[in-house]
């Protein structure tokens, strides 16, 4: 009787042809497990802020370009958000910002033409152009600071200021004097010096002029705005601590050893800021109203 089949022994050829038995992979490797990261730290102190409080000493300054609508403005935005009394002027004879060409520029007058006017006027003209090179953003900052681009020429110092109370940093320059000008461009340094000259020094008191040389355009005045803020704080320290010193006897009128000492004091402020800000020449001068 013959072997069923089924139960007979597998020949080679067959064993040969059986497929492999599929042998498993090698188990991963085990996952590190990252260390849960440590708390951030909170704090309720409020964040650090070079504005100064209401409650001390400022000094009173100015600052200056050609047209009142870039460099200056800026630079008076970033010394009103210090808490610093701030004015600000424009030297030539005419504002004039960048038209649809290089030959046809938009000029307006100082001392009456509103900021809001003048970006209305040219959102009518061509507000695509004028978005795309910024003057829409720019006199919009300008109309949230002051109404109008004041003429540095047409300005009577001593006089009061009072019809500017809603402009920003104009707390504490009611009385229409600076102790402190900062000019954006050598030709407005010239200009002021020469102005200031003019006027022949009425009120006997001296004032600090600089200049901290900026190129016109938006992303240098930024620059440009927070080094001129660099020098109103360290310029207000400095005189803070001669009058904690020496006392105010005199300050108002230019005179006393509280003054004397911040005066002989103003060069040397300069150089050490100049070698924080190497790309923005600078200059200084004494003048008088």
């Amino acid at each position: 009787m013959s072997l069923d089949p089924r139960r007979r022994p597998p020949t080679q050829q067959a064993q040969q042809q059986q497929p492999p038995i599929p042998v498993p992979p090698p188990p991963p490797p085990p996952v590190a497990i990252a260390p849960a990261p440590a708390p951030v730290p909170t704090s309720t102190t409020p964040p650090k802020t070079d504005a100064l409080p209401d409650t001390s000493f400022k000094l009173k300054f100015c600052t200056v370009c050609a047209s009142n609508q870039n460099r200056s403005m800026e630079a008076h935005l970033q010394l009103a958000s210090a808490n610093l009394p701030t004015i600000s002027f424009g030297t030539g004879s005419l504002v004039r910002l960048p038209g649809p060409t290089i030959d046809r520029p938009n000029v307006y007058h100082f001392n009456s033409t509103t900021y809001r006017a003048i970006h209305q006027e040219l959102a009518a003209q061509d507000q695509r152009l004028y978005t795309a090179n910024g003057l829409l953003n720019m006199l919009g900052r300008n109309l949230s600071i002051k109404s109008y681009p004041e003429r540095f020429q047409d300005w009577i110092p001593g006089k009061p200021r009072l019809d500017h109370a809603e402009d920003q940093g104009a707390k504490g320059t009611e009385s229409g004097v600076v102790d402190v000008i900062i000019t954006c461009e050598e030709r407005c340094f010239d200009a002021v010096l020469e102005d200031l000259h003019n006027k022949g020094g009425k009120l006997n008191r001296p004032v600090h002029v600089f200049n901290v040389d900026i190129k016109d355009n938006h992303e240098e005045a930024l620059i440009g705005g927070k080094a001129i803020r660099d020098l109103a704080l360290t310029l207000n320290e400095a005189a803070a601590k001669e009058r904690e010193i020496h006392g105010n006897e005199g300050w108002n009128v230019g005179g006393g050893k509280a003054r004397m000492g911040f005066d002989e004091k103003v060069p040397d402020i300069l150089a050490e800021w100049q070698q924080r800000w190497p790309n923005l020449p600078a200059l200084w001068s004494l003048a008088w109203f």
